[in-house]
């Protein structure tokens, strides 16, 4: 994601160079029309310098240097001389030239026009059609074909203004900066300049383009001596990398790298689109980072992160959010509501994008809820993975275990294993619970309903018989290698096959203890459980504690 604005404002520099050392500017139609008008004029040929011993750096003091022809009618004005013909003025240690022009020598000020053209140490270059200075004001203007160049650095205009006493030029009806160096080319209807300030505006259809980014926006700021550009209105910033939206802001052109407020975006090349109240943008770094309300949206892979901070790496395709965090993954039809104190997404050595979760997760599916210390989903196998601490929910069903495995396809969930110690509960009523547990587990899904049930390894069951009168008055409990258990819709149990030796025995509920009721392993985590998308953002301090104590699924655990 990133965007560049460091080729601006050597063009407002220019600017700066230019007309501050200008004396020349707009129309002075009175002078203009008396010069007009006259009798028979006197005629002076070659004229040479104007007072050649005076000091040529007075302040405010032009000095004729040269012309062909003078041309003056006393008689009708002496405030101004017709010169023609290889004109040459001085003001300090700026120089002019043009084809013709009427100069008032009282107040120092001209009106000169035809290939004018203003010199500074070889370094400044100022062509225009027609020049006006005026002395008194200490304004000068250029007009028409207006072309500056300083250096590499190149403005176009018709109209440039430059008022000496404050220290501020500007541009007016359209101006074309043009960096042939960077090849950076920045237009606006007006252009503005402080001096002592060094700070440049540019307002009215601003666009710049260079080699690196693209940028629109109706008024941008910049100064020329921190390097920064403030942004204060809407603004595009395209590149090949991404594009920005912003409105409020600065940029660093001399680290390339921007602070940006009020919602910015940053759109990636990658797919992902970035938002926060404030966004850094780091682009020599290809980073960026946000906080308050972020937003991290991945609409290729549908993926949707939001918290109080993310963080996106364009280079390594590597994004998190954190405090108060959520993820919606929508890739599969029915949406997952995720939170963790940590959500991240990045692109593996496969090309595969992983969505992980760490600490204190929850999650919420129409047909499965879930909660444990770390997740994971890879859309490569469409696999969700939980360790630690894993418990999940389908129907009335409860599983927990060490480590969970849960296969998503589409609207549904396929199948889910238990590879290291697994129980399986199920409320009954009052404090009975049925209850499968084993080494190794595997449930297979039809219609959000679990219909087998496969257990390798230290089979332990009880159960619950309810009696024709809706009653429970005997538990029955049961111990193998291996088992298989078929359900029908509605979760009602159609067989179970257990092998190869089978021990057990069937008690009436009236002589047993409380905790004979539940296996060694047995915790019902109901009041964990999401009911809705929005409680997975609920961690209370029960969970919490689960979460940081030891994993106990294998060991007896009571109420």
């Amino acid at each position: 994601m990133s965007y560049h604005v460091s080729r601006i404002m050597p063009l407002a520099a220019c600017l700066v160079l230019a007309v501050s050392a200008l004396w020349a500017a707009g129309p002075r139609n009175p002078q203009t029309a008396r010069a007009a008008a006259g009798a028979k004029p006197k005629h002076v040929s070659r004229i040479t310098p104007q007072i050649p011993k005076a000091n040529r750096n007075q302040p405010g003091k032009v000095f004729l240097e040269n012309a062909d022809e003078l041309v003056a009618d006393e008689n009708r004005s002496t405030d101004y001389q017709v010169l023609r013909g290889n004109v040459r003025f001085r003001r300090g240690d700026m120089y002019m030239f043009c084809d013709s022009a009427y100069f008032y020598d009282k107040t120092s000020s001209l009106d000169a026009f035809g290939h004018v053209h203003m010199t500074q140490a070889d370094t400044l270059q100022v062509y225009a059609d027609v020049l006006h200075y005026y002395g008194d004001e200490q304004v000068a203007q250029l007009r028409h074909n207006v072309r500056l160049e300083n250096r590499s650095t190149t403005l176009l205009t018709d109209s440039l203004d430059y008022e000496i006493t404050s220290n501020v030029g500007y541009y007016f009806d359209h101006g074309t900066i043009v960096d042939n160096k960077n090849n950076t080319e920045l237009t606006s209807e007006y252009g503005r300049y402080e001096m002592d300030t060094k700070q440049a505006e540019f307002s009215t259809n601003v666009h710049l383009i260079n080699d690196q980014y693209e940028m629109n926006t109706q008024l941008l700021r910049y100064n020329t001596q921190t390097h920064i550009a403030t942004i204060v209105d809407e603004t595009v910033i395209v590149s090949d990398s991404s594009t920005i939206y912003t409105s409020n802001g600065w940029y660093n052109t001399s680290r390339d790298d921007a602070t940006l407020y009020d919602r910015a975006q940053i759109n990636a090349r990658d797919g992902k689109t970035l938002v926060g109240d404030t966004v850094y943008y780091d682009r020599s770094r290809n980073y960026g980072e946000a906080r308050g309300n972020v937003i991290v949206t991945d609409d290729v892979n549908k993926v949707i992160l939001d918290g109080d901070y993310g963080y996106h790496d364009e280079a390594s395709h590597y994004s998190y959010v954190t405090r108060n965090a959520r993820a919606r993954e929508f890739s599969q039809g029915d949406t997952i509501y995720l939170h963790a104190d940590t959500l991240c997404t990045i692109i593996n050595d496969d090309s595969v994008r992983v969505l992980k979760a760490f600490r204190s997760v929850k999650f919420y599916r129409s047909d499965l809820q879930g909660i444990c210390d770390s997740l994971q989903l890879s859309e490569a196998d469409s696999i969700l993975n939980l360790y630690r601490h894993a418990v999940v929910w389908n129907g009335n069903r409860q599983i927990a275990g060490a480590e969970i495995n849960v296969h998503l396809n589409d609207s549904t969930v396929d199948w889910a294993t238990l590879p290291n110690m697994g129980l399986m509960v199920e409320h009954v009523g009052e404090d009975y619970y049925d209850q499968l547990s084993g080494k190794k587990m595997r449930a297979t899904f039809e219609n959000k309903e679990i219909r087998q049930l496969d257990v390798d390894g230290n089979v332990m069951v009880i159960l619950y018989p309810q009696e024709e009168d809706s009653t429970y008055n005997k538990q029955v409990y049961a111990e193998s290698s291996y088992l298989k258990l078929n359900l029908k819709a509605k979760q009602e149990v159609e067989r179970v096959a257990m092998w190869p030796e089978v021990s057990g025995k069937v008690t009436p509920l009236y002589l047993m203890r409380k905790s004979d009721l539940y296996l060694p392993q047995f915790k019902w985590h109901d009041s964990l459980r999401p009911k809705t998308p929005a409680d997975v953002m609920e961690v209370n301090d029960e969970m919490r504690q689960l979460m940081a104590s030891p994993d106990q699924t294998s060991s007896r655990h009571r109420n």
